[in-house]
């Protein structure tokens, strides 16, 4: 490795400052145990045979940490740091590294988004299922409800005749052929249900007044706020 590239190797500038001071640590601290030892020695001249063994043992238990720190501080010599220098092969290497990281964690979100996805359209494909057999059941009480109304009104409230027309004083300018109350009423209950945004009827001339004076005297037909010629029947189901 050149200067330069040791110059622009924080790492490797960090473990060499790491080595040297671990060894001047241990240098310094060899120092203070020879003093040490040199310091009992002296008392040892000093004191005579009254202390010998006492300071024999500590004399033994210094020597013994001097050869520890020294062996330890051979070792620290022999050893070598290993630096991998940042080369555009090692830096190529780590960014593949971390790229088959990047893709594999994506895949597993991926993965997870999926399966969220398909459990969703599951439950959207079983509402939608349950949503078409309401409305397949309502549409068939609807016309079993149509036909049940449609005989009722047939037997209660048949079309008029003429001599009812003479009674009730009514003229018909138009060749509109009557229809049935019951017919009226269907037409008001599918404007309702096909167009509930708009769900007023133009009042046409096959429609008999009377029926229509019933439905709106019996609150059952409303009549438009601004137009008196359309009706609409009351929501009852809302």
């Amino acid at each position: 490795m050149s200067l330069n590239q040791q110059g622009l190797d924080p790492d490797s500038t960090t473990d060499e400052e790491f080595v040297t001071n671990n060894e001047d640590e241990l240098i310094k601290q060899c120092e203070e145990m020879w003093k040490d030892m040199e310091e009992y020695q002296n008392k040892l001249l000093l004191n005579g045979s009254e202390t010998l063994s006492k300071s024999n043992a500590q004399l033994s238990l210094l020597i013994m940490q001097v050869k520890y720190l020294m062996a330890e501080l051979s070792q620290w010599h022999k050893e070598t740091v290993e630096i991998t220098p940042l080369t555009e092969d090692v830096l190529i290497t780590l960014g593949k590294e971390e790229f088959q990281k990047l893709r594999h964690d994506l895949e597993m979100v991926l993965s997870t988004i999926q399966s969220k996805n398909e459990k969703l359209k599951e439950d959207l494909e079983r509402i939608l299922n349950e949503l078409k057999i309401k409305t397949l059941n309502i549409k068939d009480f609807k016309e079993k409800l149509l036909v049940m109304l449609g005989e009722f009104l047939e037997d209660h409230f048949p079309l008029p005749d003429e001599s009812a027309k003479k009674k009730k004083k009514i003229t018909q300018e138009s060749t509109a052929q009557l229809i049935t109350l019951h017919e009226v009423l269907e037409i008001l209950i599918n404007r309702l249900f096909d167009v509930p945004h708009d769900p007023y009827v133009k009042i046409s001339d096959s429609f008999w007044p009377p029926y229509i004076e019933l439905l709106l005297r019996n609150g059952i037909a409303l009549r438009h706020p601004e137009d008196p010629t359309r009706i609409k029947l009351e929501a009852f189901h809302q």
